[in-house]
């Protein structure tokens, strides 16, 4: 008999917190080794937040169990933030916080998936979603696009992909991990495509502050207002708000879904530390000066790192609108001899730039097809320039 369940056996370790767990696992090392794995601002939490969450620890109300939907002022914060920023109108009963965006994706699909219901996953995606979805018994579907079509889907591509298991459509705009935004017009026609066929939509936008060149946000679950019984939307601080270490999620949708996943939460992790919700409080409540800050750098790197990786020979990095990563085609660089070696995949090469360039990136194979990179730009700009720098010159050897 095996030690470990089929289940838990089956699920794949998370490709990007094992590369960035490597990069700082050769930097303890003393290897110079420069990370664009993890997807984690480089800024500190603002102030205000630590100060509210300073405050709250010497509190001792926060001593002792909360509910375990939420802290109820921060399910209010919650529903008002989700309408002013998503134009989708929520009551604070429909809101579950959680520890951290990963429980959030998880706790949907094990609310909506009975086993061999299929969920459409554009990808490339966030290496995440389909192991949540298998979790919960569910079959991801694959849906590709490519560079060319600017990482995003189209109806018809989802419509060939649609079986009488379909039940639920992922969606994410703005994308981890390509940076693509899709636009009103595109959103709107996805929406109405999954509300004509009943189908639920979960749709994470936990990125939607970070879009560059006047692009703009849209949320499905406004645009399409015959999507509102059946759509959940997931988000959190950790973007946002410079906050990845706070854990602190939440998702958003029909009451009934939202009263089923709270007794799932109480069985399996109870309130989120009411420090941290305390601390996410303050967050959705204030001020966005400090994220308008954090979207300035980042656009910055982002237009620094497109231009430098798009001079390398055999990669294409499409300009990513929105989030903080560049998605990069390599195909172009693979099959010939690089330092010695000949990588045939992105996980090859990824390897290669790790051990010979000592810089971290994440390979296609975790978002979907191998033929790709991820890199995050939330990263300093010294770092930035410098672990480009290196690729490019040793692709250049």
């Amino acid at each position: 008999m095996s030690r470990i369940s089929r289940r838990i056996g089956s699920i794949a370790e998370s490709a990007t917190l094992a590369v960035d767990a490597k990069a700082k696992a050769l930097k303890a090392a003393g290897r110079p080794v420069i990370g664009f794995g993890a997807g984690e601002p480089d800024f500190p939490t603002p102030e205000y937040i630590v100060d509210a969450a300073v405050e709250a620890a010497r509190d001792p109300r926060n001593h002792r169990y909360s509910p375990a939907a939420g802290l109820p002022e921060l399910r209010e914060a919650i529903a008002a933030k989700t309408l002013r920023d998503s134009g989708y109108e929520a009551a604070a009963a429909q809101v579950l916080v959680t520890n951290g965006g990963k429980q959030a994706v998880y706790n949907t699909f094990a609310t909506l998936l009975d086993p061999e219901d299929e969920v459409l996953v554009p990808a490339p995606y966030w290496t995440t979603y389909p192991e949540a979805i298998r979790l919960a018994g569910g079959v991801p579907v694959d849906v590709f696009a490519g560079p060319e079509a600017e990482y995003k889907v189209t109806v018809d591509q989802l419509e060939a992909a649609r079986t009488e298991r379909t039940k639920v459509l992922l969606f994410v705009s703005p994308s981890n991990p390509t940076g693509s935004v899709y636009s009103p017009e595109e959103v709107a026609a996805i929406g109405r495509w999954a509300a004509e066929h009943g189908l639920w939509v979960v749709t994470d936008e936990i990125y939607e502050h970070l879009v560059y060149d006047g692009v703009e946000f849209t949320s499905i679950a406004s645009v399409v207002p015959e999507l509102a019984d059946r759509v959940v939307i997931l988000n959190g601080v950790a973007k946002t708000y410079a906050m990845t270490g706070w854990r602190v999620g939440w998702m958003v949708g029909p009451q009934d879904v939202i009263k089923a996943a709270t007794n799932l939460q109480s069985h399996a992790t109870s309130n989120v530390s009411n420090v941290s919700q305390r601390a996410a409080l303050a967050a959705v409540s204030g001020p966005l000066d400090a994220v308008h800050e954090m979207r300035t750098a980042f656009d910055r790197r982002r237009k620094a790192m497109v231009t430098a990786l798009n001079e390398i020979e055999g990669f294409y990095a499409p300009t990513p609108q929105g989030a903080f990563y560049a998605y990069v085609d390599v195909r172009g660089a693979l099959g010939r001899e690089i330092g010695g070696v000949t990588p045939t995949t992105s996980a090859e090469l990824a390897a290669l730039i790790l051990e010979q360039a000592e810089v971290a990136v994440v390979p296609g194979e975790a978002f979907g097809p191998s033929g790709f990179i991820r890199l995050s730009y939330a990263l300093g700009d010294e770092d930035l320039a410098e672990g480009v720098a290196r690729i490019q010159r040793l692709l250049a050897r």
